[in-house]
């Protein structure tokens, strides 16, 4: 009698784990990736060389780590416009405040910190806290900014020193130190997001902040630190702009704003927030850096960079607003209840 229950639970199928199938932004901006590459080999082989790759692989770089700030602000159902003073003003302080004297590059690099830092906190409250739209509010911070740009720098560009030449514009087995600091930024947003009971509620909250505040969360903190963490990406950014471009101008960061949207939403993140996707946004980021590579390889002019970066974020809108796994499955589902009367 007691071996009754086990010879009949032994009978029955066990039942076996399904491997966790990958997300659908992951397959669609990894697939568009290697596509354009296959593209790329056909009609612009030069494009996809090796020094043309390690030539643009920082710019890429770059792209992702804006990426990632906003990203994270995106999440929390906003838009960070102040992304362009941001960057500016991590580039000028790390090339005029030093003048080229190594031993003082630590000094401006903590500058630019407490300048992002400031930045970050002041988008995040008068959002947050004063409700104040999110494109107005980073609109007005991105003035203040270019008014920091020019009271530094007076809108004159100046000469990287060797130390942070040598950091941000260097190599380490063969590849660009800059894709490592993106990598490294995607490995810390990942982690934070999808591994700690911080993320989660990060994520939650930006699915719905009414729900969140319901559960107790502290939904304007989370709200406010997303605009904090953006900020010291970009503040990463423009630092590293610096030492890879040996006098770069005081406007770097105009042209990143567009792409930086761009990436986010080729990476699968809803423009209405909730959860996020910082290996696709990277990886869409260096599809979106290739995607340029190729245009001009082929003979499209650099004014014409704007148009290909509007395109490609319209296609990312298009490519997720069409549901055709869902579609298929309720189609899949209605046949079969069909079937079964």
């Amino acid at each position: 009698m007691t071996n009754a229950p086990t010879l009949a639970s032994s009978a029955l199928p066990r039942e076996t784990k399904s491997p966790m199938p990958l997300p659908r932004n992951f397959i669609t901006v990894v697939f568009s990736t290697l596509v354009l590459l296959v593209v790329c080999l056909i009609y612009a082989p030069s494009s996809v060389s090796w020094g043309a790759m390690t030539g643009s692989l920082p710019f890429a770089a770059i792209i992702a780590i804006v990426g990632l700030g906003q990203l994270l602000v995106v999440q929390q159902g906003g838009f960070d416009l102040s992304l362009p003073g941001a960057v500016s003003l991590a580039v000028v302080v790390a090339t005029h405040f030093p003048q080229q004297n190594d031993a003082l590059l630590y000094q401006a690099v903590l500058i630019s910190i407490g300048f992002a830092l400031a930045a970050g906190f002041l988008n995040g409250i008068l959002v947050a806290f004063f409700r104040l739209n999110a494109i107005i509010a980073t609109i007005g911070t991105n003035a203040l900014l270019y008014s920091a740009v020019f009271a530094v720098s007076g809108g004159v560009p100046s000469i990287t020193t060797d130390l942070l030449a040598d950091i941000a514009g260097g190599e380490l087995l063969g590849v660009p130190n800059s894709v490592y600091f993106a990598v490294a930024a995607m490995a810390v947003v990942t982690f934070v997001l999808k591994k700690t009971v911080a993320g989660r509620r990060f994520e939650a909250i930006g699915a719905n902040p009414l729900a969140g505040r319901a559960a107790g969360l502290h939904v304007r903190i989370h709200q406010t630190m997303a605009y904090v963490y953006a900020q010291l990406l970009y503040c990463m950014a423009g630092t590293l702009i610096a030492g890879i471009t040996r006098e770069p101008t005081a406007f770097q960061g105009d042209g990143l704003l567009l792409p930086s949207v761009a990436v986010v939403v080729l990476g699968g993140t809803s423009l209405l927030g909730g959860r996020g996707y910082p290996i696709s946004t990277v990886i869409a980021a260096f599809f979106l850096n290739q995607l340029s590579q190729f245009a001009l390889s082929v003979g499209v002019p650099f004014s014409a960079q704007t148009i290909i970066q509007a395109l490609a974020l319209g296609f990312g809108i298009g490519v997720y607003s069409l549901r055709w796994t869902v579609n298929l499955k309720k189609t899949t589902g209605t046949k079969k209840v069909e079937e079964q009367k």
